[in-house]
Order: structure tokens, then sequence, then C-alpha cells
């Protein structure tokens, strides 16, 4: 059957799809990481020699692999067209009734706009703490 053809799933929109994608990719990198840290732990020493090394060696290996794969998420861009001509986020909406103290949103878009990191960033910069590296 030609793929014209073949008969559409209604269930699944583009946007389903896609986060199908996304969480399989997210998976695959998982697995990777895992696997890293198996083949640290067949390099261990022999079983004779002490019965926590293996998994001694299995923490330390997913340690590091947590730290080197998601600590540069902290130092990572949030907007890369930030001090473009074109940056879509570069805005801010202010005003001021009678006498009192005027008020705009330039406090919240002035990190991303200037390119500020995750761990820049006013509520976010916090929860980010929480990842190694």
């Amino acid at each position: 059957m030609a793929l014209h053809a073949a008969r559409k799933n209604p269930i699944l929109t583009s946007g389903a799809r896609r986060a199908l994608l996304r969480a399989g990719l997210t998976v695959t990198a998982a697995g990777a990481a895992v696997a890293a840290g198996a083949g640290a732990v067949s390099a261990a020493p022999a079983a004779g020699s002490d019965t926590g090394a293996p998994v001694q060696v299995l923490t330390q290996a997913l340690g590091s692999a947590t730290t080197y794969g998601l600590g540069p998420l902290k130092d990572l861009p949030v907007n890369p067209l930030a001090g473009t001509g074109s940056d879509p986020l570069d805005n801010a909406v202010g005003t001021q009734v009678a006498d009192f103290k005027p008020v705009s949103t330039a406090p919240l878009t002035a990190p991303l706009a200037k390119g500020g990191s995750l761990g820049e960033l006013p509520v976010v910069g916090a929860v980010t703490g929480v990842l190694p590296g």
C-alpha cells in the first residue's frame, strides 16, 4: 500500500507525535548514561575483592554522567537571539496612572532579553540549584 493511501491515525496529532518522539529521545539518552555506567562496572575489580565495589562504581559513574550531562544546562542561554535586532523577546509594556508609581514588565522580560541562562532567571534560577555541576 502506498504511503499516501495509508490510513492516518486520527488520535495522534502532530503535537502528540512530536511529544512521543521527544520522550523516546529522552529515554534513549538515559539509556546511554546507564550503559556508560555499566561499562564502568564491567571494568571494576574481580568479584573476590569486595562485594560493594560494583555498586560503588555504578553510583560514581551515574553521578559523573549526570554531572557532566545535566550540569551545563545551567549555563545554556535561553534566548539565542538575545542582543540581535530580531529578538522577539526584547519588549516591555509599562504604564503610569496619575501620581502612582509606574508599573512595567521590563524587570520580568529583561533576563530573557539580555540572553540570560537558566541559572540567572528569577524563579527558575533557584530551582536549577538542584542540578549537579
